[in-house]
């Protein structure tokens, strides 16, 4: 395990039935990552994963709460990058390796990402209006060369998160802490890369379907939504990039795809 660039910390949380999946999915990488565990909630049935595979548990005695407790996981990881697993995804085979090998060639990069399919009822979707929509708005970060540049950076999280958070792998000799905001239970990462992206660096897009993002009702996401959470803080970012009257505009369209539960 010497010299590896990259750890997996996957993020558990209670009793997740995709927990296992995922962990199967991150240790059969063409590229061999550390992987551990994090969680704010231990119990038995993470020790018997972690035991069944052996990978080590690590608790969050801390502060908890989502912004937390992404933090922590992102600490875990003793490499230069480190990707938060979340239980319910997947990841496929050549994940870390392309990762890692465009870290090797821009090893300036804030945050390194993959385009991503979605998982619905065990079923995975390349394609949706969602999907479509957000590789629309990464089209500046496709051009590597000037994915260091601030406009290039910004402009694709100006009308939405256009960066799946699950996807993301951090280079934790270019990010601050604290990355992600506990004032945020919807938006936490669209907050996060808007700070990110005003850091020297690049945010390097690899313009594959390398992971799964799982889409199900029982979902942090699907409950936020329910409290009607996601059109306050999506209102509060856009202000960032737009004058109040376009912001409030775009927040109202933006907050019409929630039905679908497809941003995050």
């Amino acid at each position: 395990m010497k010299n590896i660039k990259h750890t997996f910390v996957v993020l558990a949380y209670k009793e997740s039935v995709y927990l296992e999946e995922c962990i199967k999915s991150v240790l059969n990488q063409k590229y061999k990552s550390k992987v551990v565990i994090a969680t704010s909630t231990p119990n038995e049935f993470i020790y018997n994963l972690a035991r069944k595979y052996n990978l080590k548990v690590i608790v969050n005695k801390g502060e908890k709460g989502i912004g937390n407790d992404f933090d922590f996981a992102i600490k875990q990881g003793k490499t230069d990058l480190v990707t938060v697993a979340h239980q319910d995804d997947i990841y496929d085979y050549e994940y870390s390796y392309d990762v890692v090998n465009k870290y090797n060639k821009y090893n300036d990069s804030i945050i390194l990402f993959t385009d991503y399919y979605e998982i619905k009822n065990d079923k995975k979707e390349y394609s949706n209006k969602n999907l479509k929509i957000k590789r629309i708005l990464l089209l500046p970060l496709k051009f590597h060369k000037f994915a260091n540049l601030k406009l290039n950076k910004r402009l694709p999280l100006a009308l939405g998160c256009s960066v799946c958070c699950p996807a993301v792998c951090f280079n934790i000799k270019k990010i601050k802490f604290p990355v992600f905001s506990s004032n945020y239970k919807c938006d936490v990462d669209w907050n996060a890369w808007e700070k990110l992206s005003k850091l020297n660096g690049r945010f390097i897009f690899i313009n594959k379907n390398l992971m799964g993002h799982r889409i199900h009702e029982e979902s942090t996401t699907t409950e936020i939504i329910k409290d009607n959470i996601r059109t306050k803080e999506d209102y509060d970012i856009l202000q960032r990039f737009w004058p109040k009257p376009i912001a409030k505009i775009i927040s109202k369209v933006y907050a019409k795809s929630e039905n679908n539960n497809n941003i995050n």
